[in-house]
């Protein structure tokens, strides 16, 4: 039923992933390019937009000659509030509202003393169902976040016990574009293709890997909670059917895929 591919042991991967990989492995992630492969270094791929972009391009923006704008754009509402562990919650009940929890949930920046410990953390208590909270998630959800960040400190040249990653060092996931597998009023069933970033230092290459992942949410106490049971429904769904083609925005093969783009909220 899980189709996980060992993406907590892949450079950079651990980030593509909604926590609910790190507690039971359910989450499909597939990596488009491995180990950096996918080096978003010029041409098109260094044009795509990312979420914090703007949905066209700006006076001193040039297009690319090969750009397929995509078909289809979603404005996706932002959170009403921000919890107290610095997370956007409480997101309207509809369909592009549970693709925003989503989103919010899977977008991560670790740079300087933010780390992979602190961001799963955050991500845990604030975006993860209540019911499938425990002690043994947590503690799995602790122990694979000080794994990547000791591994990220050996990929990017400094110690496994510093606090912080080098000066310009950092690794990013932004959530590029989605496609809904199922919806109800109280349940979203959703691939999400993300762009992982990571650069190891400031004089050091900036290297890209695109992922795809399946990831379900349900309604829980007025706000959109990643579940573990919904995320199993919405893999069942998918189930015999062809994967979605893993291309970003401003290829002709995000929109053959059915990806929907995603405009930065107002």
């Amino acid at each position: 039923m899980s189709r996980t591919t060992g993406t907590w042991n892949t450079k950079g991967m651990w980030a593509a992933g909604v926590v609910l990989a790190a507690v039971v492995g359910l989450t499909s992630y597939v990596a488009l390019s491995g180990n950096g492969g996918g080096s978003d270094t010029g041409g098109k791929g260094s044009a795509r937009p990312s979420v914090s972009a703007s949905a066209s391009p700006g006076p001193t923006y040039t297009v690319p000659s090969d750009w397929t704008e995509p078909n289809r754009w979603a404005a996706l509402p932002r959170g009403a509030k921000t919890d107290k562990y610095g997370s956007q919650v409480s997101f309207p009940h509809t369909t592009e509202g549970a693709v925003a929890a989503i989103v919010a949930a899977q977008s991560t920046d670790i740079e300087g003393d933010k780390t992979t410990l602190t961001e799963q953390l955050r991500v845990y208590h604030s975006y993860i169902a209540a019911g499938d909270h425990s002690d043994k998630a947590l503690k799995a959800v602790e122990q694979k976040a000080k794994q990547s960040d000791t591994e990220l400190h050996q990929q990017m040249g400094s110690g496994s016990g510093e606090s912080a990653f080098p000066p310009g060092a950092y690794l990013r996931t932004t959530v590029v574009g989605y496609k809904i597998i199922k919806q109800s009023a109280d349940e979203v069933g959703v691939w999400l293709l993300s762009r992982v970033a990571q650069k190891d230092g400031e004089t050091e290459k900036e290297e890209v890997t695109l992922t795809r992942s399946v990831a379900g949410l349900r309604w829980e106490d007025s706000d959109w909670k990643l579940s573990v049971e919904a995320t199993l429904a919405a893999q069942q769904q998918t189930d015999g059917q062809p994967e979605p083609a893993g291309a970003a925005p401003g290829d002709a093969k995000f929109n053959a895929a059915g990806w929907t783009a995603i405009r930065a909220a107002s």
